[in-house]
């Protein structure tokens, strides 16, 4: 079972990490054996710089334990969102997505490669996040029980060349933590997570900030389970909470042998 988790998160680090336990225990009570959350989901605040004030160093901090206490705890392979680390610019921290296996036991980081630095086409909003992240440089994949485990974030999506690294590793299942704009998720969200999902053949789990958030900020939510044929499993409606759809490895092995396009790939980097 693979779930996915919901937030509309605030400016209060206490208050996350509450909704978040809630959650991860709701995605464990289902059945689930991976979750994923959303990214920032333990803080988002008005002020752009705060994020820098709540950094961890890697490896430590009340963020990252609190992620492996409720992983082991719960008996969860936890994807933990995204939380800022500590880069060698105070004033830049990375956007971290650690994985932590059912043990408690941190198995990898993958840090934020793409950043949102644009315009909303139509809109008043503009981003700059590349003025408060370090962006991250390598992809990563991990060796799990349910399969070759992808990390990616948010604007990540847009990059189809990230998912085919993780395809030379023969990614299964791609946790995809987010918080897209209200505009940009009602354009292109549904399209391209079905997109990644079918032209890799593997599951897609996208977890979604949703709602209103301090300063004004509003997000898309609609976290989904993708399926490797693209077909949506599980959607979240407008509010916070965690939905979840069973992973099949028998029919995932059997729709790339009946259907093998990834073998049939004539040029690749």
């Amino acid at each position: 079972m693979l779930s996915t988790v919901q937030m509309t998160s605030v400016d209060d680090v206490g208050t996350n990490l509450a909704a978040a336990r809630r959650y991860l225990e709701a995605a464990a009570h289902a059945g689930a054996r991976l979750a994923v959350l959303p990214e920032n989901f333990a803080f988002m605040a008005a002020d752009e710089n705060a994020r820098a004030r709540i950094a961890e160093p890697d490896g430590t901090g009340p963020i990252q334990e609190f992620l492996a206490r409720t992983a082991r705890e719960c008996r969860l392979w936890v994807v933990g969102g995204t939380i800022p680390l500590v880069s060698t610019d105070r004033d830049r921290p990375y956007a971290a997505c650690c994985v932590w296996s059912d043990t408690g036991q941190r198995v990898g980081r993958y840090d934020k490669i793409h950043l949102f630095d644009v315009c909303v086409p139509d809109s008043t909003e503009a981003y700059r996040e590349s003025r408060r992240t370090m962006p991250g440089s390598a992809p990563l994949v991990l060796d799990t029980p349910f399969g070759q485990l992808g990390i990616a974030v948010c604007y990540d999506l847009r990059f189809p060349e990230l998912f085919r690294t993780m395809l030379a590793r023969q990614v299964d299942v791609i946790a995809l933590p987010a918080a897209f704009t209200q505009r940009t998720g009602e354009a292109h969200w549904h399209t391209l997570l079905r997109a990644r999902a079918i032209e890799n053949l593997c599951y897609v789990v996208a977890a979604a900030q949703t709602g209103e958030h301090p300063g004004g900020r509003c997000t898309y939510g609609h976290s989904l389970v993708v399926g490797p044929w693209g077909e949506v499993l599980a959607e979240a409606a407008g509010g916070p909470g965690v939905v979840s759809a069973t992973m099949d490895g028998d029919y995932l092995q059997r729709l790339r042998d009946q259907f093998p396009a990834l073998t049939h790939r004539r040029l690749s980097a």
